[in-house]
C-alpha cells in the first residue's frame, strides 16, 4: 500500500506500481501538507483496492490531442468542424497547456483555465481578422465542448481516471439577437442594387432562407423553374450541398467523406480549395419552394449566364453554380459580403451582416404564417425546432400578445360578458356569540376591557366629542364588562 514520509518540511506519498511491461516501480509524490498527503494516500489506496489505479505517465496534452485528432476527429467531424476544432487546438489549447501532463490536468487547473481564457487574445486566422479582441464566450465554450471531449477519450485509453471538464464550471454565454434588415430596408437595398451576383444573392437569403455557402453551391440542376413549374407554383430549389474553403489536410485527413467536388486551385501551391461539400445536417438538405417572382429573377440570370458562356466560349469554365464568377468559377462567399459590404456604404444602409438576411427571412415568414415553427424550420433547415423558438423568441412572443387579444374577443366578447370577480362581504359581529365568550373567559375579558381603556384614553385627549364614540355595540361591551 502507501505510506507517507515526511523530507524537507513535505510530505511524500510513497507507493508501488506496476508498469504495462510488468515491472514494478516506486512513486514519489510531494504534498505541500500532511491532510493533503493523507487525502492522496486514501485516493491511491483505494483506487488499487478497486482496481481503477492508472500508473503514472508521461502523456502530455499536446500528446493527446494529437491522437484525438487522428483517432477520433478524422472519422467524426466533418471538413468545417475539423478545421474549426484543430484551429482552436493550435491557437489556444497546445500555447497555454500543451507541454503540461494529461494527470496534472485537475478540476481545479480547469477553473484556473476559464479564468485565463476570457483574457486570452484572439489569434488571426489566415487574412480575417476576429471578431473580438478577446476570447468570447462562445468561444470559450467550443474549447470547453472540445477538450471535454478529449479528455473522455483520455479516460477510454486509460490515461487518467476521469475527465476533470465533466464538472466544470464555464462562462455564460447569452445569446445576442442580431441585427436584422426590415423587409422595407431589404427593398431599397434590391433597387439600389447594380451588382447581378448579389442581387440573386439577397433574394435567395431572403425569399428562401439560405445561407451565404448553401447559396454559392447551389447548382442548376437544382433549381426548377420551368414554365409548367410556376404555372403550378411549384418552382422551387433543392438543397443539398454548399460552397467551402477546406484546408488541404482536413480533405485528406477525414478521407473526402464529406466532399462532393473539389475545384481545381488557380495556383497549385496553396493551403486551401474550394469544394462542394455536404451540409453539416441532415436537416439542411431541404426543397424550397420559390415566390413567383424569384422564379422569374433566376430565369433572367440564367439567361445573361448563358450568353456569358457563350461570349467565352472555351475560356469558359461552366461550374455548374447558380452564382458563378463571370468566367464560370465559382464565386465564394467573401466575395458576395465584400459585395454587401459596398451596397450598404453606398446607400448609408444599416451595418448588418449577410447572414442576418437569413435572419430576416425567418422572422418575415413567423410573421407571415403566425408562428408556424415546423413549416419555417423546413425552409430553414435548422436541425430542432427549439433552435427557432430560442433565436426568435421575440417575434414569438408578438404573436402571442395577439393571440391574447383574439381570446378576449373569442371568450369574453367586446363587452367583456360584464364579468366581476366575487366581492367577499365582510364577516357579521355577533354580538350573543360575544357575551358568552367572555362570559366563560374572565382572562379574555379583562384583555379586552385593557385595550378599550387604553383606546378610549387617547380618544379623550381630543376632545369631549370624540372621546365617546357613539357605537351602541361598544358601550353594550363596557356595560358588560363592568358586571
Amino acid at each position: 500500500m502507501a505510506s507517507i514520509v515526511k523530507r524537507n518540511n513535505k510530505y511524500n506519498v510513497v507507493y508501488y506500481y506496476i508498469e504495462p511491461d510488468g515491472k514494478k516501480r516506486q512513486r514519489w509524490e510531494c504534498c505541500d501538507s500532511h491532510k493533503a498527503a493523507l487525502a492522496r494516500k486514501a485516493e491511491i489506496e483505494n483506487a488499487i483496492y478497486k482496481d481503477t489505479f492508472i500508473a503514472p505517465q508521461t502523456t502530455t496534452v499536446a500528446d493527446l490531442m494529437r491522437d484525438f485528432v487522428e483517432f477520433y476527429g478524422a472519422k467524426k467531424w466533418g471538413l468545417s468542424t475539423y478545421d474549426s476544432n484543430v484551429g482552436l487546438i493550435e491557437n489556444y489549447i497546445l500555447p497555454i497547456m500543451g507541454d503540461m501532463r494529461v494527470q496534472d490536468v485537475t478540476p481545479r487547473y480547469v477553473d484556473r483555465l476559464y479564468s485565463i481564457l476570457p483574457k486570452t487574445r484572439s489569434v488571426m486566422r489566415g487574412r480575417c481578422k476576429p471578431k473580438n479582441e478577446f476570447l468570447a464566450p462562445p468561444t470559450i465554450m467550443k474549447i470547453h465542448k472540445l477538450l471535454k471531449c478529449a479528455f473522455k477519450q483520455a479516460v477510454r485509453w486509460e490515461l487518467v481516471s476521469k475527465n476533470p471538464f465533466e464538472m466544470a464550471i464555464t462562462p455564460k454565454s447569452e445569446y445576442k439577437h442580431r441585427e436584422m434588415w426590415t423587409a422595407e430596408t431589404i427593398r431599397t437595398a434590391l433597387d439600389a442594387c447594380r451588382d447581378g451576383r448579389l442581387f440573386v444573392a439577397i433574394n435567395l437569403a431572403f425569399a428562401c432562407s439560405m445561407r451565404i455557402g448553401e447559396i454559392c453551391g447551389l447548382e442548376w440542376r437544382n433549381v426548377h423553374i420551368t414554365d409548367d413549374d410556376i404555372a403550378r407554383d411549384d418552382a422551387h430549389v433543392y438543397i443539398e450541398q454548399e460552397l467551402y474553403r477546406a484546408s488541404r489536410k482536413s480533405i485528406e485527413t477525414t478521407f473526402i467523406k464529406d466532399v462532393i467536388k473539389v475545384f481545381p486551385p488557380l495556383k497549385p501551391n496553396t493551403k486551401t480549395v474550394l469544394v462542394l461539400k455536404k451540409p453539416k445536417t441532415k436537416s439542411s438538405e431541404r426543397k424550397v419552394w420559390l415566390p413567383r417572382a424569384l422564379a422569374y429573377i433566376l430565369r433572367e440570370w440564367k439567361k445573361w449566364q448563358d450568353g456569358a458562356k457563350e461570349v467565352l466560349g472555351s475560356e469558359y469554365e461552366d461550374s455548374g453554380l447558380v452564382l458563378a464568377l463571370p468566367n464560370g468559377r465559382p464565386c465564394e462567399g467573401k466575395l458576395i459580403e465584400e459585395s454587401f459590404q459596398r451596397l450598404k456604404e453606398q446607400e448609408n444602409l444599416p451595418n448588418v451582416v449577410f447572414h442576418s438576411l437569413r435572419h430576416s427571412s425567418t422572422t418575415y415568414k413567423l410573421k407571415l404564417n403566425h408562428g408556424d415553427l415546423k413549416a419555417t424550420q423546413g425552409d430553414t433547415g435548422h436541425a430542432q425546432v427549439d433552435m427557432i423558438t430560442r433565436i426568435y423568441a421575440h417575434i414569438l412572443d408578438e404573436d402571442r400578445k395577439v393571440n391574447a387579444q383574439r381570446f378576449n374577443t373569442a371568450f369574453y366578447g367586446p363587452d367583456l360578458r360584464q364579468v366581476k370577480a366575487p366581492v367577499e362581504q365582510p364577516a357579521q359581529l355577533d354580538l350573543q356569540d360575544l357575551i358568552r365568550q367572555l362570559q366563560e373567559s374572565p382572562e379574555l375579558a379583562r384583555a379586552l376591557a385593557g385595550i378599550i381603556s387604553a383606546g378610549g384614553g387617547k380618544r379623550g385627549d381630543k376632545g369631549d366629542d370624540e372621546a365617546e364614540p357613539a357605537n351602541s355595540a361598544i358601550s353594550r361591551r363596557r356595560f358588560l364588562l363592568a358586571e
